[in-house]
């Protein structure tokens, strides 16, 4: 889809690039918190929590184009053409992003189309998933007994035909998390015991976390699939891999609600 700009015109606004983080409202930086409520027109993923929609102004236009696994509200080339369109009409333009724009959020190919059509804009990172996932469900990424590096990957449903390193994510020195792996659980499981990984790896697949319905379900590498398949798991979920899942307990800080009211909670004893 070729970009519609308006010849002779310049941008009325700015466009701003805004991490909203994983969920909870108070993870949210002072920045994002100030340029949301200043916001003319607000285009949200799926992934921003609704307390955080509740910030942006009665009076702005919100629009939502978010991306959910076959329910996709808007395909990239509308988004990026919206983004363009509001820039030209409204003062104030927020891109609103789950996590960090910069991670797995599509961030950089929107702000291209941005310089393409000669739109300012500015970013204002977020707390990605993977830390406030990890934070939140008691599991440190890295650590010097357990974990001296992680990597973040992403588990989408091309992964079958993608090339991986499997070789590399099997380190078992580093801790691996996967964004949107869910439905590819087992091709992760088998890539990383072929490559060497052990099957009895601590794994956690965390579920809406930091929310209140924020659910753990713990186990072993070779569990994964299962893991994935519980009834009880809820999207948006992040799968974490490495022997840091062992403090899981120890360490575990944060009491949802749906652990106060349900004992619900795969466990594996190591």
């Amino acid at each position: 889809m070729e970009l519609v700009s308006m010849p002779g015109q310049q941008a009325k606004g700015k466009v701003w690039l805004v991490g909203a983080g994983p969920g909870d409202v108070e993870l949210l930086t002072l920045k994002a918190y100030r340029v949301i409520k200043q916001a003319d027109a607000v285009l949200y993923d799926a992934l921003v929590s609704q307390e955080i929609l509740d910030l942006i102004p009665a009076a702005a236009e919100k629009i939502a184009v978010g991306k959910r696994v076959g329910k996709h509200s808007a395909a990239q080339d509308e988004i990026n053409q919206l983004l363009v369109t509001k820039a030209y009409t409204r003062k104030n333009v927020v891109r609103l992003k789950g996590g960090d724009p910069f991670i797995f959020g599509r961030g950089g190919e929107e702000l291209q189309t941005l310089v393409k059509s000669d739109v300012e804009f500015e970013v204002v990172p977020g707390i990605t998933a993977a830390s406030g996932t990890a934070a939140y469900a008691g599991i440190p990424l890295t650590h010097r007994d357990y974990a001296q590096g992680v990597s973040f990957i992403t588990g989408h449903c091309q992964l079958e035909s993608r090339p991986m390193d499997w070789q590399g994510y099997a380190n078992s020195s580093n801790t691996l998390v996967v964004y949107m792996g869910i439905l590819n659980a087992n091709i992760i499981s088998e890539g990383l015991m072929n490559h060497g990984r052990h099957p009895d790896t601590p794994v956690a697949i965390v579920s809406k976390a930091t929310t209140a319905l924020q659910q753990r379900f713990i186990g072993k590498l070779s569990d994964l699939p299962q893991l994935a398949a519980d009834a009880a798991l809820e999207m948006p979920a992040l799968m974490i891999i490495g022997e840091v899942v062992e403090l899981a307990e120890t360490l575990n800080w944060f009491t949802p609600l749906v652990e106060q009211h349900s004992s619900k909670q795969f466990k594996v004893e190591f």
